[in-house]
């Protein structure tokens, strides 16, 4: 049975959606896309991306169907949760994204993977404001993408797995429509080693890493700026194996340096033009 509860145990299953109409044909100001965002361009960007994936051996399972219109359905992190036991159906805060989730839900049914529970009534949740620091440790943001009653009511469904939620006020840079989700300012890329945007990481969360014995590899907060915070956003495919968005060398030699082996694909049109980086363009499903 798929399963998750770690960001750098080695990648094994993964749910990509490929670009849709709904993104294709995007109001980029409506949907506070940037000026790097090129509907001419991201289905290569994505392709690329996909083709790290499958060259380091893991399964690609791809989200097909109807994307109702949601542009930012490309980025299949947000709408659900995979936990050691199943999934959650998240409840996305960006209001453009109201439900999302019940395009996991499909997925989920289809594949015959159990669905534990969904962030209901005035909770809001998004995975991007999810955090495994450890197997029994889930660290949530909170922010103008996720409540206090969609972290109380993930905490809940967690609570019979024996995992424990901890969460953090996030900053309110970038303002209420710009996306900053926890995993802007933290993305864990080895046991033991977290890339973070120092100057912006709750100071609780800060204490927590340090307690659980994480390094922190401050980024360059110069390249977090000009990229939008895609510098940071980082995926681990492995302990110390990583995929980031290319064009930000200050931030992948601090990875190198730290004995991270890197490897980048242009983003610049999708990932760093939608507000959303190779983490968020995956839904993990089984790490090992």
């Amino acid at each position: 049975m798929p399963g998750v509860s770690s960001m750098t145990a080695p990648l094994l299953k993964v749910a990509l959606r490929r670009p849709g109409p709904a993104l294709l044909g995007a109001d980029a100001r409506a949907w506070h896309y940037g000026p790097s965002f090129d509907p001419g361009a991201v289905t290569s960007n994505h392709a690329a991306f996909a083709r790290i994936l499958e060259e380091a051996g893991i399964e690609i399972l791809w989200m097909e169907g109807d994307d109702r219109g949601i542009a930012d359905a490309v980025f299949t992190y947000d709408a659900s949760l995979m936990t050691p036991e199943g999934a959650i159906l998240m409840a996305p805060g960006k209001p453009l994204r109201a439900g999302e989730q019940e395009l996991h839900r499909a997925f989920y049914e289809a594949q015959g993977i159990p669905i534990l529970g969904e962030v209901e009534g005035s909770g809001r949740a998004e995975a991007g404001d999810t955090l495994w620091l450890d197997a029994t440790t889930l660290a949530m943001g909170r922010g103008f993408r996720t409540n206090p009653e969609g972290i109380s009511q993930v905490a809940a469904l967690l609570r019979p797995q024996g995992i424990e939620v901890k969460s953090f006020d996030l900053p309110a840079y970038g303002g209420e429509a710009a996306c900053l989700h926890l995993m802007s300012l933290v993305s864990l890329v080895d046991r033991g080693k977290a890339l973070v945007c120092a100057p912006l990481l709750p100071v609780g969360l800060w204490h927590l890493l340090r307690e659980k014995r994480f390094a922190l590899l401050e980024a360059p907060f110069e390249e977090f700026r000009e990229s939008g915070t895609l510098s940071l956003n980082v995926l681990a495919i492995a302990p110390g194996r990583c995929v980031m968005v290319a064009g930000y060398p200050g931030t992948r030699r601090l990875l190198e340096a730290a004995g991270i082996e890197v490897r980048v694909f242009d983003g610049e049109a999708l990932c760093v033009g939608c507000e959303g980086g190779p983490t968020c363009l995956t839904r993990p499903l089984l790490r090992a």
